[in-house]
């Protein structure tokens, strides 16, 4: 009989159930608590090799689910496209036990079968329940950083948000789920984007046009010149927001040519980053709110 190998072929490619390796002869409990493999939650392990990114602790997670249960929140909102989280959430039934746990979020909640799909291979809430739970339970800001990456990836729709909110109206957070759609824009093509708008709206400033495209006339026919993440087209006005992208050679020169036509065109450009955004808030308010003024609003 061949020696057993040190690493079963199913079980270095992703996480799996200590119980079921036990059961089935593939590891014995001393080769379990050996290097090469790592732990991630109470019974589930993963070979030490492979790297864990966000997905793999979603494979983890979904070993763990009871009947009907289904990755959710800020996970499934990866699953859909959205920036990982931190940590892994999953929702349960109300009659469902599963305990939290390092890294691994529990909430207990009614869970309609028609709220869970398959998503890479893996049970999750559909991006209509994804996007009414973290409108319900994030903070604004993340909120509808949230909701403007799944409507600007089309995996929602406003119209259907707010009918599927309609028909949940006695939910816990439903209230707050309505504001934060509210303010929601499918525009916005970055989380700093959707962190500018909604500093221009805190700081009480007209609410500027996303993604406004910009045309000069050339023998009587309109060319296109630019795409401004914001502007107030009446007033001349374009507001940016460079990501690190923009750092690179060819951007940046691209940028300049096309920032250029622009002030012979008469617009005011201006552009902030990260910095700005986050930490000099206050400043970039004030800037816009200078450039308003000059132009002639209050």
């Amino acid at each position: 009989m061949p020696p057993r190998p040190a690493v079963p072929r199913s079980l270095g490619v992703a996480p799996f159930r200590a119980d079921d390796a036990l059961a089935r002869g593939l590891l014995t409990r001393d080769q379990l608590r050996g290097k090469t493999w790592r732990r991630l939650f109470r019974g589930v392990y993963v070979h030490a090799d492979i790297p864990l990114d966000h997905r793999v602790w979603c494979d983890a997670a979904a070993l763990l689910l009871p009947e009907g249960g289904a990755i959710a929140e800020g996970s499934a909102a990866f699953l859909w496209g959205c920036p990982a989280p931190p940590e892994v959430s999953v929702v349960i039934p109300t009659s469902a036990t599963l305990r939290p746990q390092e890294n691994l979020l529990v909430r207990r909640s009614t869970v309609d079968p028609k709220d869970v799909t398959d998503a890479l291979g893996l049970p999750v809430t559909t991006a209509l329940r994804t996007a009414f739970d973290l409108a319900r339970f994030l903070p604004r800001v993340e909120a509808v950083i949230a909701l403007d990456t799944l409507l600007h990836k089309k995996q929602v729709f406003p119209d259907k948000l707010h009918a599927y909110l309609a028909s949940r109206g006695r939910w816990p957070g439903v209230a707050q789920a309505r504001k934060h759609m509210g303010e929601a824009d499918p525009l916005a093509e970055s989380p700093m984007e959707t962190r500018l708008r909604l500093l221009l709206a805190d700081a009480g400033l007209p609410p500027p046009v996303a993604q406004h495209k910009i045309y000069r006339k050339v023998n009587g026919r309109p060319k296109f010149v630019a795409r401004v993440d914001f502007a107030y087209p009446d007033l001349l006005i374009a507001i940016e927001y460079d990501g690190d992208h923009h750092r690179e050679r060819t951007t940046h020169r691209f940028d300049q040519e096309r920032q250029n036509e622009l002030h012979v065109m008469g617009w005011t450009v201006l552009r902030f980053h990260a910095d700005d955004v986050l930490r000099r808030p206050g400043e970039l308010v004030a800037k816009v709110r200078a450039v308003l003024r000059r132009a002639g609003t209050r």
